[in-house]
């Protein structure tokens, strides 16, 4: 039989003495009632200050009228009262954790990450065999980008206790992120089948999927299924994670279905002048073409030199091919797309991209072919193969899995314009956020 979670012990022998007025100010808390909850608790405080349990009554019921008045000033006073319970003499250990967690996760929303990180740390040193706390922990140092205190952690979580699923995807997640893919695939898939809580997210899943595709191991589409099954991908080729419900989602398409037909006439018009400019900036010495640097390469150069990003134009970028600039200026679904890029993007003979799924549904992506050799390159979306042509279009939806061959003879230069999907609103591409 399950064991029945135990309730967590809140009172302290001198609040059992107080218990009566405690239940009556949580159960206003219960019913919904903040402001009187929080008239109550303070109530409490002023005539106990040493009283833990009404010291955090009083930080719950300021947290719930946070959320209430969406209020970021109150819910730093909630964030204060949780710190202040810690600090009380006699705080039973239960009432400490669930104040110090509050605490942290109330910091994480706020934006706090380093205030919650040491919050995080608090706790792992009052509760050292706790591995839950280690867990959050590990993901606070996620948070700020510092990895390398994050594997330490789950490490040691995993000394602690071999099984903890919830340890072992992210530390699959943090392998995977250091390019180690085959070391990281164990992690990934035994975190995801122990099913244990904050396993089951889609990026664990993506991330399983492309490591064992990385293997040429047919599993991966097992594990794409699964996270489709589980709700965290449209399907099992359109795997993106920042998505807008319901849009048509297709993985190539026409012209005329974007919508965006004026954009397409002018680009093919004009394919000449933006492969002039872009060949003009090649031959520069100063190279303006970076490497890709989303190790999206099994191998090869590939290499991309960027004029606007997150609807942002790069001005400087710009100098170098004014005409081109010019020409899209006049084009707000790609200019001001702010979940994608408009560049030039340089592959030679003997590269090969991985598989891979862009981040988001809401754009998709023009190629224009400027230098196209005769044969050896091809781009696969979902489950089709195409070929660029010199003058031409292609529209594809890059949110679905694609795949890249460069084996020519001779360089690829093309010309990407991402644009917002069509079917998303005005006041949708003014608020989405940018990716």
């Amino acid at each position: 039989l399950a064991k029945k979670k135990k309730k967590p012990k809140l009172l302290n022998k001198f609040d059992k003495t107080i218990k009566a007025e405690l239940d009556a100010a949580e159960k206003l808390r219960k019913k919904g009632k903040v402001e009187e909850a929080l008239r109550a608790f303070e109530a409490l405080v002023n005539q106990y200050p040493q009283s833990p349990r009404a010291r955090y009554g009083k930080a719950q019921s300021e947290d719930d009228l946070a959320e209430k008045m969406r209020s970021n000033e109150m819910l730093q006073q909630a964030i204060n009262t949780y710190d202040e319970v810690v600090s009380l003499p006699n705080v039973p250990s239960d009432l400490i954790k669930l104040s110090l967690k509050r605490e942290a996760d109330r910091q994480q929303f706020l934006g706090r990450m380093r205030g919650s990180l040491i919050t995080l740390q608090k706790l792992v040193q009052l509760f050292p065999s706790d591995t839950s706390f280690k867990n959050d922990l590990g993901v606070g140092y996620l948070l700020i980008g510092d990895n390398s205190n994050a594997k330490k952690v789950y490490e040691e979580v995993l000394s602690l206790a071999p099984n903890d699923g919830f340890a072992k995807v992210h530390y699959g997640f943090i392998l995977k992120a250091e390019n180690k893919i085959a070391e990281s695939i164990p992690y990934l898939q035994e975190g995801l089948e122990s099913g244990d809580p904050g396993t089951d997210d889609g990026r664990f899943y993506f991330h399983l999927g492309d490591a064992l595709q990385r293997m040429g191991d047919k599993e991966a589409y097992k594990w794409y299924e699964l996270g489709y099954q589980r709700g965290h991908f449209a399907s099992v080729w359109q795997r993106s994670l920042y998505n807008v419900k319901g849009l048509k989602a297709q993985p190539w398409w026409t012209a005329r279905e974007t919508g965006y037909t004026e954009l397409v006439k002018s680009l093919e018009k004009n394919w000449k002048l933006i492969r002039d400019e872009g060949l003009a900036v090649m031959d520069k010495k100063s190279s303006l073409f970076l490497p890709e640097d989303e190790n999206l390469r099994e191998k090869g150069d590939w290499s991309q030199f960027t004029l606007w990003q997150q609807g942002r134009k790069n001005e400087n970028a710009c100098k170098s091919v004014p005409k081109t600039c010019a020409l899209l200026e006049r084009f707000p679904e790609a200019t001001g797309c702010r979940r994608g890029q408009i560049k030039y993007s340089i592959m030679h003979p003997g590269t090969h991209v991985w598989p891979h799924t862009g981040p988001t549904n809401c754009r998709l992506r023009m190629h224009l072919g400027l230098v196209i050799p005769k044969e050896g390159c091809r781009i696969r979306c979902a489950q089709e193969n195409r070929a660029w042509e010199e003058g031409k279009v292609l529209i594809f939806d890059d949110s679905f899995e694609h795949e890249v061959w460069q084996d020519a003879e001779n360089y690829r230069l093309i010309f990407i314009v991402d644009v917002w999907h069509p079917e998303l609103t005005a006041q949708q591409r003014r608020t989405l956020p940018a990716i």
